[in-house]
């Protein structure tokens, strides 16, 4: 049982140049990645509502006029939506976290979908992290993050 057991392949790196990969170990990384995906999409619509808060879509500043109806339009797509509050925390949070987008759907599949699509997909540049949100708070307007 000598030799080569698996297939390999050659990986271009530059114009004149390569490596050579094992292309079993590369399927059986991504493979590993999906299942891993997977996990944390499960644990991330564990306990879904009608909000869903999106954040990292834009820092600290970077609010404008635009900004609502796009996500407004782009939420649509997954079901009808009820309300959009940008809420912009006035100081101290990190970039990624200053900026909290939230969006009512009239239905809780609508706001799952939008999860699905929109947790982790790019936008401006950036990865949008998104996640549920009590619908008594937002109702009452709690917007600000807990403090712990």
């Amino acid at each position: 049982s000598q030799g080569i057991s698996t297939a390999l392949s050659v990986q271009k790196t530059s114009f004149r140049g390569g490596k050579i990969v094992n292309v079993a170990a590369e399927r059986e990384k991504e493979k590993e990645e999906e299942k891993q995906k997977i996990k944390t999409l499960s644990t991330l619509i564990k306990n879904p509502t009608k909000v869903l808060l999106l954040q990292n879509m834009v820092g600290p500043g970077e609010v404008d006029d635009d900004l609502q109806p796009e996500v407004i339009e782009e939420c649509s797509k997954y079901g009808d939506v009820a309300n959009c509050l940008i809420y912009e925390i006035p100081q101290g949070a990190e970039d990624d976290e200053a900026v909290r987008i939230f969006v009512q759907f009239v239905k809780v599949d609508s706001a799952i979908k939008a999860m699905i699509e929109l947790n982790g997909r790019y936008f401006g540049g950036r990865i949008v992290k998104g996640s549920f949100y009590s619908e008594s708070k937002f109702e009452r307007f709690d917007l600000a993050p807990e403090t712990t």
